[in-house]
């Protein structure tokens, strides 16, 4: 960082000079380049820019014509400033002329009544832009070995982003090249007020360049991939200061965006950064049935804005053999059917949060109020299934609700459906709870002990003998409720004599000492048989869930 005008005015080998700015106050923090001393008028032609000149006037004509040209031609060339010793050729004072064109072109000019070693002065200015140099590369330095080691290790995103802020003390974020925010880092200021509003914001903002700086909104910008394969922006904030940022902040910028570049090629088989941004908002949406207005703004800089829309939560499983049931879980396959109804929504133009959990893909919706629902669904629903023609899936969709605070209930309406439908044999383009009816409604009481604790009482008896003789009682039981207590039916599904069948189901009534023939006896058992399967479907994943906790 070069020094002022102002903190050059402060040193020692000038403050003997009793400095006195005469004109041009406002330009007294420029930045000071070099120091150097000219005794000759036609000087501009020799500079650079950034120059604080020293001058005793001996040269300088004194017509006011030539001394205003004078002034003109350094500030046309960037200078930072002169300074007159007053007294070789003027004693007491600059001629009128020559203070008036320093003020008009804003050039700070400053008087010295007292002789000065002007040596001893360029010496401190340089010494003091040396050092600052020094201290550049040195800083510089330190960045290169900062996001070298980062790159190497493969941090992510957040935490290249948490490096980026601790060291320009600016905001920063990473977005999509449509604008969408990937991940960000505030820098202790207010979230809401970095994010409202984002896409349309940074699409005025375009710098011509790989790395460019816009006067317009502050924003530092610099281009995040590899050349041809572009796939992000990484913008630092500086808003709150008028002027460009120090060359060290777009070294940070830019080695940080070549450790995201590297991230993103070395974690190509994992989540991409959309997904995950995604499913950061949707975890927070879920977890808390009142959103801050962080997650608003996160939102809406996902581009899926949530108040004043209707909103439907949707999650899709996939529709595989009890025996696959391990493969359920499995990333690519989640990954892949996320990014199929990330496609499905971008073709549909419908806004929408997608990502993958443990079991499904989760998504909800964002759409106008003047939209129709029912049309949305069916044209996603049908995207997905022509997508998913080697695996079938099931779409479960949640009630459409008009506020933030309601999207909870959506997103976790939408999964129970989801899960209940897997066992219907009923195809549909996409179910509602009222599809499911009264496997939803058991989906729902999942987590009440006292359903487990029912279901239990009705068949633990049979459940003790099939396990005990190796029978299959609780089959044949399932068989006769499936059938609608239509013993010849049941039977055939069964694949079993009607004589053996028959005699089953005399093992049943025994065991269970029912009637089944009677109504309430046939209802309560196939009660209990659907919640006897939900409960043996979430046990192994709850015990599942319990090993890694501990691994």
């Amino acid at each position: 960082m070069y020094p002022t005008i102002a903190e050059v005015l402060a040193l020692p080998a000038l403050r003997g000079g009793n400095p006195r700015v005469v004109a041009g106050n406002t330009g007294l923090d420029r930045p000071v380049r070099w120091a150097h001393v000219a005794e000759i008028a036609e000087i501009a032609p020799l500079l650079r820019g950034g120059e604080l000149v020293l001058t005793t006037g001996v040269a300088l004509p004194d017509d006011g014509a030539s001394l205003a040209r004078y002034v003109a031609d350094l500030a046309q060339v960037g200078a930072a400033g002169v300074i007159v010793e007053l007294v070789r050729h003027w004693n007491d004072r600059l001629p009128r002329a020559l203070v008036t064109a320093a003020e008009e072109c804003g050039l700070p000019l400053i008087t010295l009544s007292r002789e000065t070693r002007y040596v001893a002065v360029t010496e401190a200015v340089n010494g003091m832009i040396v050092d600052a140099q020094v201290a550049e590369l040195r800083a510089a330095e330190r960045v290169h070995e900062t996001f070298t080691s980062l790159t190497v290790s493969g941090a992510e995103p957040e935490v290249v982003l948490r490096e980026v802020a601790r060291l320009t003390e600016h905001p920063v974020v990473l977005e999509t090249l449509d604008h969408e925010v990937l991940a960000y880092d505030t820098a202790g200021s207010d979230p809401g007020e970095l994010l409202t509003g984002w896409p349309g914001r940074s699409r005025v903002v375009q710098v011509g360049e790989r790395t460019g700086y816009h006067p317009g909104s502050g924003w530092l910008v610099t281009v995040v991939g590899a050349r041809g394969h572009d796939w992000g922006r990484l913008i630092l904030v500086c808003t709150e200061s008028p002027e460009e940022p120090p060359h060290r902040h777009r070294v940070v910028a830019e080695r940080a965006a070549s450790a995201l570049a590297v991230y993103r090629l070395v974690a190509r088989d994992s989540e991409t950064l959309e997904r995950h941004a995604h499913r950061a908002v949707l975890t927070e949406l879920i977890a808390s049935p009142t959103p801050s207005a962080e997650i608003l703004a996160r939102a809406s800089a996902l581009a899926v804005p949530l108040t004043a829309r209707r909103l439907v939560g949707v999650a899709v499983r996939p529709r595989i053999a009890a025996t696959a049931q391990q493969s359920l879980s499995t990333p690519p396959l989640l990954r892949e059917l996320s990014e199929a109804i990330a496609l499905a929504a971008r073709r549909a133009k419908v806004s929408a949060l997608v990502a993958a959990d443990d079991m499904a893909v989760r998504a909800l919706l964002s759409l106008s109020p003047e939209a129709h629902v029912d049309a949305v669904l069916s044209r996603l629903a049908a995207d997905i299934h022509d997508a998913r023609a080697s695996a079938p899936a099931v779409v479960g969709v949640g009630t459409v609700v008009t506020a933030p605070a309601e999207a909870h209930r959506t997103l976790v309406e939408a999964a129970q459906v989801a899960a209940a439908a897997l066992d219907e044999g009923a195809e549909r383009p996409f179910h509602r709870l009222k599809d499911v009816r009264l496997r939803g409604l058991l989906h729902l009481l999942a987590s009440d002990e006292r359903v487990s604790a029912f279901a239990a009482r009705e068949l633990e008896p049979l459940l003790q003998r099939d396990a005990a003789s190796g029978s299959r009682l609780v089959t044949a039981l399932r068989h006769y409720c499936e059938q609608g207590g239509n013993k010849s039916a049941a039977a055939a599904a069964a694949h079993t004599s009607r004589t053996a069948y028959y005699q089953q189901l005399a093992r049943i009534e025994q065991v269970l000492s029912v009637r089944l023939e009677d109504p309430e006896s046939m209802l309560s058992l196939y009660v209990a048989l659907l919640a006897h399967d939900l409960t043996a479907t979430t046990r192994p994943r709850e015990k599942s869930h319990r090993e890694e906790g501990h691994s």
